[in-house]
């Protein structure tokens, strides 16, 4: 499954969480999610060198 897909996947699962609680743990790993994606598509354009610098 691909970055992407998964995202999509959570926004669907947050939509339809039961509880104010699920939500909320759903939009957490969401959060993390989009940041994998920032990091990716950040190392993708050059933007972020992902070495480390020693």
């Amino acid at each position: 499954m691909s970055i992407e897909d998964h995202i999509e996947e959570l926004r669907a699962e947050a939509r339809n969480a039961a509880t104010i609680k699920e939500r909320r743990q759903i939009e957490a790993e969401l959060d993390l999610a989009r940041a994998e994606l920032a990091i990716i598509e950040a190392e993708r354009d050059g933007t972020l060198d992902a070495e480390p610098p020693f």
